[in-house]
């Protein structure tokens, strides 16, 4: 009887089945606290971005695409849903401009000042505010915006574009549909992942293993493993009264003290709701963080995870693109440099980027290593130690080079390399060769993406003494004065605990922050840590592209084949180093192919009136995108994770340029039919009407526009170099061994540590430094047991 109650306390305290099939199928509402005036203005911006376009010609047309012209962006509910992301969930430090702007645009005086002559009009009352314009004059109005000689303009452009598109091609119905989709040929989530999504739902809604867990076979727990996630036992649910909790973790192992309940006053460091003790504490589960804990942990050491981000199962993947952004990405998918020059997008879920990331893992390139050892005096990368890390993580991710069937992006960056002569190869991918799935941006259907979570912190579950706790931030890194240093002791972290915030503390032997690039900065900010390399050298890979239109034809030898659309098929099968620059400077580009959605598709499209942008979105499914990532020499800084501050150098920015000259001869040498950048003025050219003279000065054109003034949007997947290793603490942050200058027995493992920009997707290499910086911290452990 004993024991069966002692295993009824674990099953409680552990993430219980019945809250991880809730996780991840429910909607979050946020509240529109924007005025009455501010969200008229937000209407007009909306509609005049998306109006309901007159279509004559209907009954030539299909049903659908006349109904997506027809209807116009506030009849469908995106002014009100964009007004509760701008009230809770957006955190860009410009956001007090953008709103002041529309509040500006709902009168005469302020719209004069942001719109000029386009307010005035012939008949009385002469002067009008931008909400009571004409369409004609608000679509004019805009394309002044994103041309502007004032910059605030062009910010102001560029964020209202990116987030209208982005919430009225992303937003969905009670039947997870939207409007537009099948217009522009898009299927929405995977719809195999539909199909066996609704057998997994009949399965646990028969209740499958409800019963005692004993005697269960193996099949049953892979059973479990794939109704649930192969983490869902280790996973603590903190939303559970604080005694359960305290008594799950005990059963694990880890010694806990809990708050007197006769204590009303709200917790907080000084006073925790609870104090765990472990051996390590890990902030963050990526593919920093998950490696080390997964390695401490099969160790036999005790370690806690902590993890911003929720956990999301296989089964409960909802492949919805702006569902997902909201629950998996770092600041729902909406962040970006304080002036809007790069959009970036971060994972902030458990597994974190490699939950959410496209596949690729590339080991770090040789010029790169030679360079942090010759440069840097990094003697690691030059050690059998680190060779070593790089075989096991790539064994542990299944990595290989091969591909069953290439998807349409990549398929046309590998045919027009080959027509030119173009170097172009595999990449290595931590998924098997018939991995066919465009949706692997929105979370890997069937666990084949071999991310943290499908393996290092499986290696953690696995060992039955450690245990991961989603939806906890760290807020602060405890340290204490011994002799003449600072140690670390543990964690602070702070979640979501009956409508207020409730404050635990970790005690550790040895504490790991893992946060990322973005957000690991300000954890050590905010811990009290003075190190002047805090937040700066910040890298990040800026990218940008070019696409091509490949319409369906009734040809029979038709390519690309008449089945494959641009968002299906593995995201990053092919690369080009054409212009990579390898053997000289090592500071170029890499040419790749993106993961583009509807809504990433239509807010980096250009846009010049509304009617346009609804016939470049009916263009969507058959039109490839191809990008080039610079490794960038020019850097940034972290004020934090919501304020970066970037500046691309000139060598970075002609880098994309000869980059983008490349891809659209790649994509005109594949056979697109039209080709064009995502320059806001949104030239294109019909390649196979053009002649050679008016491709190559289309070519030239279009290559050598700037791209450091808001005219050209980038993008950025990859940040690193906020807290960068090195010899001295003048120059960085972090020792070889992972170990802060400031704070003996704190380490840093995520992308934050690398000396410079990687020039290739960096998953690989953070996993190869967080291998060895678990090391040094498995020999620090071993040296405190044996004291």
């Amino acid at each position: 009887m004993e024991q069966k109650q002692e295993k009824m306390v674990v099953e409680l305290g552990n993430i219980d089945k019945e809250t991880l099939q809730l996780w991840g199928e429910e909607n979050h509402c946020y509240v529109n606290s924007l005025s009455s005036q501010e969200m008229e203005s937000l209407s007009a911006l909306c509609d005049t971005f998306l109006p309901a376009v007159d279509v004559k010609t209907a009954a030539a047309i299909h049903k659908d695409i006349a109904d997506f012209f027809r209807a116009s962006a506030s009849a469908t509910g995106t002014p009100e849903r964009l007004g509760g992301l701008m009230s809770e969930r957006l955190k860009h430090p410009k956001k007090w401009l953008v709103r002041l702007c529309l509040w500006l645009l709902s009168t005469c005086i302020g719209s004069l000042i942001l719109c000029g002559r386009y307010c005035f009009s012939s008949k009385f009352p002469y002067m009008h505010s931008f909400t009571q314009l004409p369409q004609n004059k608000r679509e004019a109005v805009l394309v002044s915006w994103s041309l502007s000689y004032f910059h605030h303009l062009r910010m102001l452009y560029k964020a209202m574009k990116l987030l209208i598109l982005l919430v009225f091609f992303t937003q969905v119905n009670e039947k997870n549909e939207n409007l537009s989709w099948k217009a522009i040929g898009y299927k929405g989530p995977d719809p195999e992942f539909k199909t066996k999504s609704m057998q997994r739902k009949t399965l646990r809604n028969e209740g499958l293993n409800d019963d005692d867990d004993e005697g269960q076979n193996d099949d049953g727990h892979e059973e479990e493993a794939e109704l649930y996630g192969p983490l869902y036992k280790s996973l603590i649910n903190m939303q559970l009264p604080r005694n359960i909790v305290a008594d799950s973790l005990r059963q694990v192992g880890f010694p806990v003290s809990v708050r007197n309940k006769r204590n009303a006053a709200p917790s907080s460091i000084a006073s925790p709701s609870l104090v765990i003790k472990c051996d390590a504490v890990v902030v963050g589960s990526g593919s920093g963080g998950g490696v080390i804990a997964g390695v401490l942990a099969k160790a036999g050491y005790k370690v806690l995870v902590l993890e911003k981000g929720s956990y999301c199962a296989r089964s409960n993947l909802s492949l919805l693109e702006g569902k997902t952004m909201d629950q998996m990405y770092l600041g729902g998918g909406m962040l970006a440099t304080d002036d809007m020059g790069v959009i970036l997008l971060a994972g902030s879920t458990v597994g974190g980027g490699s939950t959410i990331n496209w596949s690729a893992s590339i080991k770090t390139p040789k010029h790169v290593a030679n360079e942090w050892c010759d440069e840097y005096e990094l003697k690691l990368f030059e050690s059998d130690l680190y060779k070593e890390a790089m075989e096991v993580v790539c064994e542990r991710m299944g990595v290989q080079s091969e591909v069953e069937e290439e998807g349409f992006n990549n398929a046309v960056l590998r045919r027009g390399c080959k027509e030119l002569g173009y170097p172009v190869n595999n990449i290595p991918r931590n998924s098997p060769p018939d991995h066919y799935c465009g949706w692997c941006c929105l979370g890997c259907r069937d666990g084949s993406k071999k991310g943290t979570s499908e393996t290092w912190l499986v290696d953690l579950v696995n060992s039955g003494n450690s245990a991961i706790l989603p939806g906890c931030e760290a807020i602060e890194v405890l340290h204490k004065k011994r002799r003449d240093r600072n140690v670390a002791t543990g964690v602070a972290f702070e979640f979501q605990y009956m409508g207020a915030k409730d404050i635990c503390v970790v005690e550790s032997k040895v504490t790991i922050v893992a946060c990322g690039a973005l957000s690991t900065p300000n954890l050590l900010k905010r811990s009290g840590l003075k190190n002047a390399n805090i937040g700066k050298n910040l890298h990040l890979h800026p990218v940008t592209m070019a696409w091509g239109y490949f319409p369906k034809t009734s040809s029979s030898g038709e390519w690309p084949e008449e089945k494959k659309t641009s968002y299906e098929g593995g995201i990053m099968t092919a690369m080009s180093t054409t212009v990579g620059n390898f053997g000289k400077s090592g500071y170029g580009a890499v040419i790749q192919t993106p993961a583009l959605h509807p809504g990433m598709f239509s807010s980096l499209m250009p846009w010049v009136s509304g009617a346009d942008i609804k016939l470049r979105m009916c263009k969507f499914s058959r039109t490839a995108h191809i990008f080039v990532l610079a490794r960038d020499q020019g850097s940034g800084t972290v004020n934090s994770p919501y304020s970066i501050s970037y500046q691309m150098e000139a060598m970075d920015e002609e880098n994309l340029k000869k980059g983008i000259e490349k891809i659209l001869r790649i994509l005109a040498a594949a056979g697109a039919e039209e080709i064009g950048t995502h320059h806001c003025k949104g030239k294109t050219i019909n390649v196979k009407k053009a002649s050679s003279e008016e491709f190559e000065r289309f070519v030239k054109e279009e290559s050598s526009r700037p791209l450091r003034d808001l005219s050209t949007p980038l993008s950025s997947a990859h940040q690193m170099g906020s807290c960068r290793m090195g010899i001295d603490p003048k120059t960085s942050v972090v020792n070889q061994m992972g170990e802060t200058w400031d704070v003996e027995g704190l380490y840093l493992a995520d992308t934050s540590v690398f000396p410079t920009a990687l020039g290739v997707n960096p998953m690989v290499t953070v996993q190869a430094i967080a291998y060895c910086t678990a090391q040094s911290v498995l020999d620090v452990l071993r040296r405190k047991k044996s004291n």
